[in-house]
């Protein structure tokens, strides 16, 4: 991912995540000819669990369609980091 892509994201995401109450532990793009992925790890003190995932998937997902910062088509993911 060129890092300027990368930057845009994590200043995107990053003050979202904060707002939800988690942090951003990674995120990954990973570019393909057909359709790229998104990985995005996060994480609270009490852990992170599938409720989660989706609620940060669907509000994550929402910021970006937005904001559109990415050209091509990718799936998201959210994962914790373990």
């Amino acid at each position: 991912m060129a890092a300027l892509l990368r930057e845009r994201l994590i200043a995107l995401i990053e003050p979202l995540l904060s707002q939800l109450g988690y942090e951003l532990v990674e995120l990954e793009f990973a570019p393909t000819h057909g359709r790229g992925s998104l990985r995005i790890f996060i994480d609270k003190p009490e852990g992170v669990g599938l409720d989660d995932c989706e609620r940060v998937s669907r509000e994550v997902s929402a910021l970006l369609d937005v904001e559109d910062p990415i050209p091509a088509s990718y799936a998201l993911e959210v994962s914790s980091p373990g």
